[in-house]
């Protein structure tokens, strides 16, 4: 069984109207680290997850998900 993680950082980050770069200056990462978190092709750390749902006080779930194929 190969297991993913699925995100749904974009939709956050239209709902809050941020672009990458706003949301990375916050969390204290790299625009690139959230474009890749996006497209999936990183996963993030449990820091930078944590970050995450801080910033928009949600659970880490609400943000990110498992999926198995």
């Amino acid at each position: 069984m190969d297991e993913q993680v699925l995100n749904n950082l974009p939709a956050f980050r239209a709902q809050y109207g941020l672009s990458q770069q706003d949301l990375a200056d916050a969390i204290g990462v790299s625009r690139k680290t959230i474009s890749t978190i996006e497209t999936r092709r990183f996963t993030p750390s449990v820091v930078i997850a944590l970050k995450l749902a801080n910033y928009f006080n949600v659970p880490v779930e609400t943000i990110f998900s498992l999926s198995s194929n």
